[in-house]
């Protein structure tokens, strides 16, 4: 895909909703060379998922050696909206907590006494900071079950009405 069809795809309406979600799955090849694929807080800054790490994450290891990954945002209503991407994983360690770090957290409902706790208890707990895993979308697909659909979803309707056209 070339970055005009990806910014269509990310432009959707509804893949800026899904985008403005605070969680993700994402996808990847694990060290031992099977696959995983994990719920994962993110943020999206408008051009690149973000998506933030312990630095003992068994994960860093397996993206340094292949830094391919998938994400699947998605909604729990039917028809669903699906948004897949692709890309590629850049490792980004920091020595602090990330900003996106605290950003996804900033939806979970906390008294502002409650965020301080909070926030003190990450920054003790990450004091070595954290890795940001940083992917810039190659390959985007929007599925909403309205204008778009699975590829063999959509295959098989075309051969339906082939079917009964020739009928």
């Amino acid at each position: 895909m070339n970055a005009t069809e990806i910014a269509e795809v990310l432009n959707h309406p509804y893949s800026q909703e899904l985008l403005s979600r605070d969680i993700t799955r994402l996808a990847y090849v694990a060290k031992d060379g099977t696959p995983r694929n994990i719920p994962i807080g993110f943020t999206w800054n408008g051009t690149e998922m973000v998506v933030c790490s312990p630095k003992n994450a068994p994960k860093l290891h397996s993206l340094r050696r292949n830094p391919a990954v998938a994400f699947t945002i998605d909604t729990e209503v039917h028809p669903p909206k699906i948004l897949l991407l692709r890309g590629n994983a850049e490792l980004d360690p920091t020595d602090d907590i990330p900003q996106e770090y605290l950003k996804v957290a900033s939806t979970y409902q906390m008294t502002p006494e409650q965020r301080v706790e909070w926030e003190a208890g990450i920054r003790s707990l990450y004091a070595d900071g954290m890795v940001r895993i940083v992917v810039k979308p190659t390959w985007a697909k929007l599925i909403d079950f309205e204008t778009t659909l699975p590829t063999p979803v959509a295959e098989l309707i075309e051969q339906q009405a082939a079917r009964a056209a020739q009928q």
